[in-house]
């Protein structure tokens, strides 16, 4: 976490609570002392309720939520803290120490807005087990989950995952 390396997701498909359209940017945001995840909407389609997920599980760096100091991660620990997007959340995930996914449940997430937080990621399979890079997130997915569908996208080494935009106007 001593070095801040920006990862970017952009992701997600769907409209009026239909997978057919709209878009979610999701984004890893690497840091000291925590980790950060911004959450998105790019387009005007995205009605709710609608949960988000951030799977570690594949990830290439062997991933986890390090939370609490006496647990699964390594030196630096932090718990997780929802830091903008508030109005928008209607249940906040719950999140053990190791954990590889956690879920956020949405209101709707209107085009601009951003639901954030932070948290500790660490890389339980590397040799700097404190921070996370691009190459270390590839194979961790988003998951959006909305009207009983289910769409996810991996992160590729480049740190980016997309879904297909299908053709929302916004």
């Amino acid at each position: 976490m001593l070095f801040k390396h920006a990862l970017t997701l952009t992701a997600l498909s769907i409209c009026s609570a239909s997978f057919a359209q709209a878009d979610i940017s999701a984004r890893f945001i690497e840091g000291a002392p925590n980790d950060r995840f911004e959450i998105t909407s790019t387009s005007d389609c995205l009605s709710g309720p609608l949960t988000v997920t951030i799977n570690l599980d594949g990830s290439a760096g062997v991933l986890i939520f390090d939370i609490t100091a006496s647990g699964a991660g390594v030196e630096v620990s932090q718990p997780f803290e929802l830091t903008s997007g508030g109005s928008l959340v209607e249940q906040a995930p719950s999140v053990m120490d190791g954990d590889k996914a956690l879920s956020i449940g949405l209101s709707a997430l209107p085009k601009g807005q951003t639901v954030a937080f932070t948290l500790d990621v660490d890389d339980t399979g590397g040799a700097r087990e404190i921070t996370v890079n691009g190459g270390e997130i590839a194979g961790a997915s988003v998951v959006l989950m909305a009207d009983g569908e289910r769409r996810s996208a991996k992160f590729g080494v480049n740190a980016k995952a997309v879904l297909a935009n299908s053709g929302c106007s916004s």
